[in-house]
């Protein structure tokens, strides 16, 4: 149930997310979902792609850094409150969220977020018992 993001930090200067995106699509890796935050000086892309492996690598290779993390893929029911109750779930158990963002695809009614926790296992524990949909890392990187 978890899926493998790829963090690359980036020096807040013009072109740098253009270099890491050309880089994927030269090699023919396809961005699932993203998520851009940044600072003064520095930003971190957060990368959901269909070769993990092969990004990560090439990445270091060109000189970026790069960590590669667990996240879990949830379906969230796309409607008003849908969101709250899996929050509510997480809440329950005293499970925090570092962060979280949304797929860009929909999986028939139903949204797909990102979510990060300190203790992977233990979230994904607390959203099977609270019946929450969990994608497979094979799934995501598939849509």
């Amino acid at each position: 149930m978890k899926v493998k993001q790829i963090s690359v930090f980036l020096e807040n200067k013009s072109g740098r997310l253009e270099e890491v995106t050309k880089i994927l699509a030269d090699n023919n890796i396809d961005i699932r979902a993203l998520s851009l935050a940044d600072t003064r000086d520095y930003g971190i892309l957060r990368l959901i792609v269909n070769d993990h492996l092969k990004a990560n690598k090439l990445l270091k290779d060109s000189g970026f850094t790069v960590q590669e993390t667990d996240v879990v893929a949830a379906e969230v029911p796309d409607k008003p409150g849908g969101l709250a109750g899996i929050l509510r779930a997480l809440n329950a158990k005293n499970i925090s969220v570092e962060y979280m963002y949304a797929f860009v695809e929909r999986k028939g009614d139903k949204a797909i977020m990102i979510f990060r926790f300190e203790n992977v296992d233990e979230a994904i524990e607390a959203l099977k018992n609270s019946d929450v949909k969990l994608l497979k890392g094979e799934e995501v990187y598939n849509l």
